[in-house]
């Protein structure tokens, strides 16, 4: 994947004097030159100002740089690994202690699960932007390390206090009491805080790290930062890895007590040697977030709507306001109606002399409409995926499934239920190694050039892979209620059926291959259309989407529970499995997928091919290229100039 040049005024400078300068594609000496004498020396001072610019840059951080290096990296990434851990632990067998202690239904225990994952899975948006915005990415993540401490104590309280759940069924009678408004408010307390909590720590958590040791003027700054996302991603799936196994083992051999206690231990570990560390971080400012940019956008370009176009292209550079320093010279014509918003109706009305706009809700800069528009165009296929997720997110079913099977391997040890959802995490990891280490060089030296599956075939192929992963559910399913009818098991929900859990691996498999294919290609699908300054809005859509699907799925449930059940039928989603019919639920998810499958294709032909790399406002060629080139030039050196007189008349600003 190519990446935009950081400075494309330098890139201009080493193309027309055929000069080498570090860190750039080598010059084309054949590319014919046709800037004049006046132009040259406008480009040779910008780069002059630019050297002496990135210099001083590097004095002012100087004093920063004696915080942070790699003596926080413990500290960071215990704090992510440990709440990983703990949150990740409690949600596979979260349905059993639904329905064994609170006494629900498996429909409404379902529910709750799916809106506490929506919840999850959104917070980490509201919590990119209070760090952006209002405070920082430490005291953020300081705050939700104490909301998930808080959340999993309370959840540990409800398993400690008997008061706390209702009391057990009456065996005699068969009737159990349901849950009071106090306990129901104690137990939904525990969910709300664990959610915060993750939306405090997730979005920030990775950042920051980065912040302790992203020294540009490091030759060996871009190995030091791989290594630490290579550390990071690696403590992440480790971390899912023993939430699954080891505190899922816990929860089913030592009871909830122990199993619900450990998970709050280690958010007591992770939110304490996090704030311990507190000293040693480089704390960042909160500064602003993209989030606010877009209703200012959709605002002026509404109050602008009877204003003209510029006339000529060209034109266009003085029309539009454009942010100091940015490489979006003029906007592009998809969406052109947002383009109004950027539009300068009086220059010494709109413009304060420092180059911003003097009222941000009455002009917004080509950048902010650039941002917007590429947000716009990436949300049909963003859609496309929410169907996979709705499909993940089905953990309480399988889980029942697990449940009702023989799980052993030996003799003396059998698989958790709750533990079934590590295939998918091994399949994953092991097809994604296979593939960017084994297949991608393989077919490269076959083929003798770069071999690489688009982003958007990938999603694709992960879709079908997750609509196959319903079918193989479905037909699973219909084969152990069979099996549950022949052995006389209708009415025993507990019983284990004769029939070996390993079944279930298949479609587990399937669920990798398919988050491997589409979850990823997606992400990356994000970074490359995105500009490089939408870079955490990359990271956020994917757990939008998740949290998307886990409010359609709560809806598919319900409206599954209410149109299946009747007065002589069972619903398809009963608490009873082998009553029940899951097998047809499984069936409804393939066809949505089957049909989502035709509305992705549909999106992929809307969309049109992807750039391949970070999106250059200019890609569509607006205007002669010598006339844009040198626009970008001046622009640029009229903008250092500027500062460099501010800081000149201001000595403050050098602080």
């Amino acid at each position: 994947m190519a990446l935009p040049l950081a400075h494309p005024s330098l890139a201009i400078i080493a193309w027309n004097f055929g000069g080498c300068i570090k860190d750039l594609p080598p010059c084309r000496s054949k590319r014919p030159t046709h800037f004049g004498l006046e132009t040259r020396n406008r480009l040779a001072l910008a780069s002059v100002l630019h050297l002496e610019q990135k210099m001083s840059r590097q004095e002012e951080e100087a004093p920063e740089r004696a915080k942070g290096g790699l003596i926080t990296m413990p500290f960071i990434i215990a704090n992510e690994a440990f709440e990983k851990v703990a949150s990740y632990g409690l949600l596979p067998n979260m349905i059993l202690y639904l329905m064994g202690d609170y006494h629900f239904g498996v429909a409404k225990g379902t529910n709750l699960i799916f809106f506490w994952s929506a919840a999850t899975n959104f917070m980490p948006l509201l919590g990119a932007f209070l760090a952006d915005f209002y405070l920082g990415r430490f005291l953020t993540i300081a705050l939700g390390s104490i909301s998930s401490l808080s959340g999993m104590t309370l959840l540990w309280l409800t398993a400690m206090i008997p008061r706390a759940r209702p009391p057990p069924c009456d065996p005699s009678t068969n009737t159990c009491g349901s849950s009071s408004t106090p306990q129901m408010i104690l137990l939904i307390s525990a969910f709300a805080f664990i959610s915060i909590g993750a939306g405090g720590i997730r979005p920030c958590s990775l950042a920051f790290g980065a912040d302790q040791i992203d020294r540009r003027e490091n030759p060996n700054n871009k190995r030091v930062l791989e290594s630490y996302f290579n550390w990071y991603y690696a403590s992440a799936f480790l971390s899912v890895l023993v939430a699954l196994t080891g505190i899922v083992y816990t929860q089913d051999h030592l009871g909830w007590k122990v199993g619900f206690g450990i998970p709050a231990i280690l958010m007591f570990f992770s939110a304490f040697l996090f704030i311990l560390a507190s000293p040693f971080y480089i704390k960042q400012k909160a500064n602003k977030s993209l989030f606010t940019g877009f209703p200012k956008v959709i605002v002026v370009a509404y109050k602008n709507r009877k204003l003209n176009f510029p006339s000529q292209e060209l034109d266009g550079f003085h029309c539009y306001h454009q942010k100091k320093g940015s490489e979006s010279v003029l906007p592009t014509n998809r969406l052109r109606f947002l383009n109004k918003a950027c539009i300068i109706k009086d220059p010494q009305n709109d413009i304060t002399p420092d180059g911003l706009a003097s009222n941000p809700w009455s002009l917004c800069t080509v950048q902010q409409v650039e941002e917007l528009k590429a947000l716009i165009k990436v949300m049909p296929l963003w859609s496309t995926g929410i169907m996979l997720s709705i499909n993940v997110s089905q953990t309480s079913f399988p889980l029942l499934q697990a449940s009702s099977m023989d799980r052993h391997i030996t003799s003396s040890f059998q698989i958790p239920a709750g533990s079934f959802g590590t295939f998918t995490i091994i399949t994953l990891s092991i097809w994604v190694i296979l593939y960017d280490r084994g297949l991608l060089p393989l077919a490269s030296k076959v083929k003798g050039k770069p071999v690489r599956l688009g982003v958007k075939l990938r999603m694709g192929i992960g879709l079908l892979l997750s609509c196959m992963a319903m079918v193989v559910s479905a037909i699973v399913e219909h084969i152990r209620r069979k099996r549950a009818l022949q052995e006389g098991l209708q009415e025993n929900p507990h019983a284990v059926v004769g029939m070996s859990a390993m079944w279930l691996v298949p479609q587990y498999c399937l669920n990798g291959f398919a988050e491997a294919f589409t979850a990823i290609g997606q992400t990356e699908f994000y970074y490359s259309e995105f500009p490089r300054s939408m870079s955490s809005i990359a990271a956020s859509l994917f757990g939008l989407g998740m949290a998307v699907a886990n409010l359609l799925a709560s809806a598919i449930v319900s409206a599954v529970d209410s149109l299946t059940s009747g007065a002589t039928r069972k619903s398809w989603v009963s608490s009873n499995i082998n009553e029940g019919r899951y097998d047809n639920y499984y069936w409804l998810l393939a066809i949505m997928s089957l049909v989502n499958i035709f509305y992705f294709l549909f999106c992929s032909w809307i969309y049109g091919p992807c750039s391949g790399s970070g999106m250059n406002v200019q890609e569509q060629g607006i205007g002669s290229g010598k006339e844009l080139e040198v626009c970008k030039v001046e622009k640029k050196l009229k903008d250092e100039l500027d500062e460099r007189e501010e800081r000149k008349k201001d000595p403050d600003l050098t602080k």
